[in-house]
Order: structure tokens, then C-alpha cells, then sequence
């Protein structure tokens, strides 16, 4: 099957910036697939390049076997964007700027489809409002409306709830699954990674323009995160265990293992040191951390 997007030793360079690096990525069709990292990793460059807003120095990318520099009215035809900034027309209503979105693919008389959109998107109330009487988090629902109006097979959102609130959060992520559910592809960035750990089945994370990690959202957990304990103690915390500590909460030591394995050299360590557990808590591991682990605890991270 050909690959919803597939992207061969890219690179990018703004000057000296090496904005990405011989990236290498192939996405299938009906996948709903994470690209994480932190703030100039390469994000959203990969993203302009996949939509034909800056062409690549080397490498290849494509969107349903459509070439985005050759083939770029096909590959435009199949992809729906959902850009970081605000950008938005101040002359006309919601409505009108539908249509013209619509317009720009040839679709006409496509008014069902658009009433549905703005329906699922909380955006019928507002149809005849003029944009720039929106609120910012309203002006990001007209985006996402805009990218999905000519029925894209693949759908790229690049950070599509920053800013705005939990209900439009929810009920975004409810039209998108659907949509994932009816065979669209989905390629998401977003620094909630509470949303990219429960939404993907795929994640990449880049660093400096590579791909650092790629794996199903399961397997990172599994392999890269471990677990972690939270102890309440009846006294301090034997030495031999401190290189493990992480955090201290809630008035206890929160501690890094390897695995589950491992939480009974803890005990047994408490129970050299005349040391009782007062209280025990396990914790699962999250997307957060494998992120920390992989790219880093820089500033942008």
C-alpha cells in the first residue's frame, strides 16, 4: 500500500541553521501518528515542506505517491493543514471564507459538508459572525474548518489546541478520531503530550532536525520509560537508594526503576535500614517522560 506520507533524506538549511537533517519517514494511510520535539527541532518545517510552502535542498516527500514539488496540485488536492499561526481574512464571515476555501479545489455547492464541520467544531452559531469579531480560540476552529472543507485523505494539524479551551479541546478530538475512524490520516504536533499519548498509535520525536525516536506510542512507554515508585517512610531514605530519587512529594521520595523487577531490591533495602513503608504508590509511565529521556531537559523541552 502506498504510504499516506513519505518523506526520504530530507534537509533543510535556513543559512547556517540546519533545520532538519536527512529525515527519513514513512506514515500509512489511516494512521493517526505523533511528531514530537521541542521548539526549533524542525516541527514545523518538515510540515511547510510536506505543504509546499518552502522546498526542500535535498531529499524527497510525498503524499499518496504524489511528489510535493512535481506533483504539487495532486499532493495539495489530498492534504489539509492546519497551520500553528493565527492567520485569518478580517472581511468576511465564517461562512464566506468556507466557500472561498472550498472554491480554491473546485467545489462548489458544498454548503452540507461545510454546515457539517461547523457543526462538529461548535462553529454553526458563528457562521454569519465576521471573523475578526472571533476570539482566538474561535479563530482557531475556522482554521481546522478550513483545512478539512475539501475532504483531505490526510490531515496535518500543527499544534490545533494551543490556546484554546478544554470543551473545544474534546470535542475537537472527537470530530478527528472520527475522521481517523473513516480511514484519514492523521499527523499531529502538540507539546500536550497527555493529547499525543492518547490520541496516536505512532510517535516520532525530533531533535535538531533528526529523528531521534520512532516507534508505536506502547512500545516507547515499555522500552524507554521504566516505572516509578512514590514511598512515604516511617524515617530518611537509605544512601544506597538516592541515585534513584527523581522528586520528592507530597512528603515522600519519588524513585526511577528499571522495571517492576526492581521495586523488590528497594524493599529489601528498606528492610536492611530498619525502614518501613507507610504508604506505596506505583506510577505508570508517561509520554512526558520518555520525551525528557529521549530529547532532553533543555529549556524548549
Amino acid at each position: 500500500m502506498i504510504p499516506a506520507i513519505e518523506v526520504h533524506q530530507v534537509h533543510k538549511h535556513f543559512g547556517s541553521t540546519r533545520a532538519l537533517d536527512g529525515v527519513d519517514l514513512q506514515i500509512g494511510q489511516g494512521e493517526f501518528f505523533g511528531l514530537l520535539g521541542p521548539n526549533g527541532a524542525g516541527k514545523t518545517t518538515l510540515i511547510n515542506l510536506l505543504a509546499g510552502l518552502a522546498l526542500p535542498d535535498q531529499g524527497r516527500l510525498a503524499v499518496l505517491g504524489h511528489d510535493v514539488v512535481r506533483n504539487y496540485r495532486d499532493s495539495r488536492r489530498l492534504l489539509g493543514v492546519v497551520p500553528q499561526e493565527l492567520v485569518f481574512d478580517p472581511f468576511f464571515t465564517v461562512r464566506e471564507v468556507l466557500r472561498l476555501q472550498a472554491g480554491y479545489f473546485g467545489l462548489r455547492r458544498n454548503d452540507d459538508w461545510i454546515d457539517e464541520v461547523m457543526h462538529h467544531l461548535d462553529l454553526s452559531d458563528k457562521a454569519d459572525s465576521n471573523m475578526r469579531r472571533l476570539s482566538g480560540g474561535m479563530k482557531r476552529r475556522v482554521l481546522v474548518a478550513q483545512a478539512l472543507v475539501h475532504k483531505p485523505p490526510v490531515i496535518v494539524l500543527d499544534e490545533p489546541t494551543a490556546g484554546v479551551d478544554v470543551e473545544l479541546r474534546q470535542s475537537l478530538w472527537q470530530f478527528i478520531r472520527r475522521l481517523n475512524r473513516d480511514g484519514h490520516t492523521v499527523l499531529l504536533t502538540t507539546h500536550y503530550l497527555e493529547e499525543a499519548e492518547t490520541l496516536c498509535n505512532r510517535i516520532a520525536m525530533l531533535k535538531l532536525g533528526k529523528i531521534v525516536a520512532l516507534d508505536s506510542t506502547q512500545n516507547l512507554l515499555k522500552s524507554i520509560a521504566g516505572c516509578r515508585v512514590w514511598l512515604k517512610l516511617s524515617g530518611i531514605l537509605p544512601p544506597v537508594l538516592l541515585p534513584q530519587v527523581v522528586d520528592q512529594a507530597d512528603e515522600g521520595y519519588v524513585l526511577a526503576l528499571q522495571d517492576y523487577l526492581s521495586l523488590e531490591t528497594v524493599l529489601a533495602a528498606l528492610r536492611g535500614a530498619n525502614i518501613t513503608v507507610q504508604e506505596m504508590q506505583l506510577q505508570q509511565p508517561d509520554l512526558e517522560t520518555v520525551f525528557l529521556q529521549v530529547v532532553g531537559r533543555g529549556r524548549d523541552a
